[in-house]
Formats: structure tokens, sequence, C-alpha cells
């Protein structure tokens, strides 16, 4: 039996989104085939950095609220989490929660903000890359985890959606040795893959109302796409929010890594019910400058022969320090601690060191970190 992914065409964030999201787990069953009275519901959500709504970079609250009352309508009790770029600590977690909106939502719906900053290593045999996870107690902790990603480009894996949302999972600073371990593209989209099939999500939905299209996750441009997407497989909700705006879905790493699972991994894998297709004519929708050169890294070559073209070929980035405010956010949560910090208090890449993973580019609040390509590079990947 194909796993279903329900496409709902929903242009705004209204009050409409509530009945919009009834309408598409109804297709699923209804809530109360995911949640049981009184258990403990983890609303995992994209809260990449303190940014607000209108930004397109965090899952938006009129989408969590929502889902807040449809848990609560259930039974459940639903806590909403993130473990978001750079440190998570209270402090960080308290910032992000009221410039993202959610401390609004909780206090209108007495949902659970998260502020359990503890963490746990966890076993996972039938990982593919790693057989132990260190992962944040609000994921072990709660009896069911529904996710709340937002359709966004990304600099490093070129899509993210309801796979990569499952790498905030991971505490943290942590991330970035993660990163550092991992820096080839293949292994980390194993990575991911690895940290989804430990986790197990009972439920995916996906935030397109308002996408990212360009240099995401955090410096790209906000796109109107009209789609809230909800499946119980997430590898299927992602190839089919790239079948949307007409990302093909052997560009994105991690539908890749799914492929070599026998995991989900194309259109003709899925079934696609609610409303038509037709619906959502997105065209032209702008993929990160990274994504060309970024598949090659999934090809296998000798690795003399891949460094040689990688090096003159990926692109790198590049800071723009009159944007710069000095904040070392950049500096803090670089994984191969690639930065210095000139005489100026402004960042300087050593391009030798650098893994191209982007965390300064996805973590810069002032989008001060572009990402160019070498003259070679942009001549290949016109």
């Amino acid at each position: 039996m194909l796993p279903k992914v329900v496409a709902k065409y929903c242009p705004e964030y209204t009050a409409n989104v509530e009945e919009i999201l009834r309408q598409g787990l109804d297709e699923l069953g209804g809530m109360s085939a995911y949640i049981k009275p009184n258990q403990k519901v983890l609303l995992k959500v994209n809260l990449l950095m303190k940014k607000r709504p209108e930004e397109a970079v965090t899952t938006h609250p009129s989408v969590v609220e929502a889902m807040v009352h449809l848990v609560q309508e259930a039974g459940g009790i639903p806590i909403i989490g993130d473990s978001p770029g750079g440190p998570y600590t209270v402090n960080a977690l308290k910032g992000i929660y009221e410039r993202s909106g959610l401390k609004e939502v909780a206090e209108r719906s007495g949902a659970i903000l998260n502020f359990d900053v503890g963490q746990t290593i966890v076993a996972h045999p039938s990982g593919k890359i790693v057989k132990s996870l260190t992962v944040t107690k609000s994921v072990t902790d709660a009896d069911v985890v529904i996710t709340l990603s937002k359709l966004k480009t990304h600099g490093m894996m070129t899509f993210t959606g309801a796979v990569k949302v499952l790498f905030g999972a991971i505490p943290g600073l942590l991330k970035a040795e993660y990163h550092l371990k991992m820096p080839n593209l293949k292994n980390f989209a194993d990575l991911l893959v690895d940290i989804v099939t430990w986790v197990k999500p009972s439920l995916s939905i996906m935030d397109g109302i308002v996408g990212m299209e360009g240099n995401g996750p955090s410096a790209g441009k906000p796109r109107e796409i009209g789609a809230l997407l909800l499946s119980e497989d997430p590898f299927a909700l992602d190839v089919a929010a790239s079948h949307l705006i007409g990302l093909k879905p052997e560009k994105v790493p991690t539908i890749m890594a799914a492929r070599e699972r026998g995991l989900t991994s194309r259109m003709e894998e899925l079934e696609w019910v609610g409303d038509d297709r037709s619906l959502w004519r997105i065209q032209n929708f702008i993929l990160p400058k990274t994504y060309s050169v970024n598949f090659l890294d999934m090809i296998p070559l000798p690795k003399g022969t891949k460094n040689f073209l990688m090096n003159r070929l990926r692109p790198r980035p590049y800071f723009e320090h009159e944007l710069c405010v000095g904040c070392k956010d950049c500096f803090n949560n670089c994984p191969p601690k690639a930065l210095v910090m000139n005489e100026e208090n402004r960042p300087v890449v050593n391009l030798d060191v650098c893994i191209r993973c982007f965390c300064c580019q996805e973590l810069c609040p002032r989008q001060a970190v572009q990402i160019v390509k070498p003259r070679l590079g942009r001549t290949i990947f016109r």
C-alpha cells in the first residue's frame, strides 16, 4: 500500500488554516488515529533562529496554533519545541519563541513551550552511518512526535523539509560536531535519514503556504506557494513537496539517500490525495547557488579527483563586512573552526579548512554571508 501525501491548497495564513488541516487529517483517519488522551505530543517545529514569521524562516505560528488546537481536541498535551541553530539554552529558546510568535501561541492556547535543554544518548543499531545518537530530551520524553517543517531551500542540502527538520532533534552545538565528522554530502544525508528512522515521527506536516527560495534556509526570499502537506511518511512528503516546486528528487541528497534504503523516493511510490495538483503552478522556483556543485559530491569518484574538482568548482562563503555587526555567531558556530576574526572584529575564512556546510550563512542574523561560486564553477554551472 502506497503512503499517502495529502496536499491542501491554502493561499494565506488565516483562521482557515485550522479547518484546512482538519480536512487534511481526515484523509489520514483524523487526529485520533495518532493521539490517545493524555499523551505528550511534541510538535517539532522549525525554529532555526530568531526570525519574525513573515521572514519565512520558521514554521508559521498560524500553522502551529492550528495543530495545537487539533491535538487538544484529541485529548493530547501539546508541547512546542526544537533545538535551533547555535547554543541550546533556555535564554536562546526564550528569544526565538518570542520573535517567531510562538510565545503568543502558547499564551493563547495553553500549549507548553519546551525549555528542557537536557540531552540523552540513544542506541540506533539499524542506523547506516551511526549506531547511536545524542538527542534532546524533548524527543525522548514525548509519547508522540509530529513534525511541523517549513518548505525551504537549503545551501548544503538543496531542500529542507520533513527529513531535514529532524536535525533539530540533535541538541545545540552538537550539530556542529556532526557536521565536522560528516562533511561529505552523502554521509551527512545518510545521517539525516538515520535520525528520521530513529525518531519515527507519527505524522509529518509541512508549512508551504509561504516557503523560501534562493539561498535558504535563512537568507533566501519568501515565496508564495499556497500548500499545506501532510503524511505519515516524511520521505514521501519531501518527494511530493519537491515535485510541487519543480525540483527533481534526484537533486535532493536526502531523497537519494532514502532511495538507497528502499524508502519512498519517487512520485510513483506515493499516493497524492487532497486537492488537485493543477491548483499549483509553481514556476521558476529559485534554488541555492550551491546545488549543482553540491550534487557532484554524491557522485562516486576517486578521492584525489573529487578533491581536485570540488576545490575548483564548489561555492564558498563570502562575508560582506559592511553588513556584518561583529556578533560572532558565524565564528562561534563554525564546525571546522575555519573562521578568524580580524582586527575590525569581522570574520575571515580559511578555505582550506572550510567544509562548505554553510552554517555561517544559515545562522547569520544580518544576511551578511553570501555564497559565491569560483569563476570555473560559474562557467560550468550557469
